[in-house]
């Protein structure tokens, strides 16, 4: 199981984010946990100064706005 992190305040573009991701893998037959992290102070610790942010794992692999539909496949 692949641990996956939105990072960013809940605003529309975190959502959509949560929402392609959990999609994709799903279509994919991809187990991933989905998790949401809402601190600022946490979402900063990883480095990101613009949300969304996307952790795969340990690994930052995105960084401000809606990631597109095949970087997020890319991931997976």
């Amino acid at each position: 199981m692949i641990n996956v992190k939105i990072l960013g305040s809940g605003c529309a573009n975190c959502k959509t984010t949560f929402q392609l991701i959990d999609e994709i893998t799903r279509s994919k037959g991809v187990e991933v946990e989905l998790e949401k992290v809402e601190d600022m102070g946490e979402i900063m610790s990883y480095g990101v100064m613009s949300t969304p942010g996307v952790m795969v794992g340990d690994k930052l692999v995105h960084s401000g706005g809606i990631p597109t539909r095949s970087a997020i496949e890319s991931w997976f």
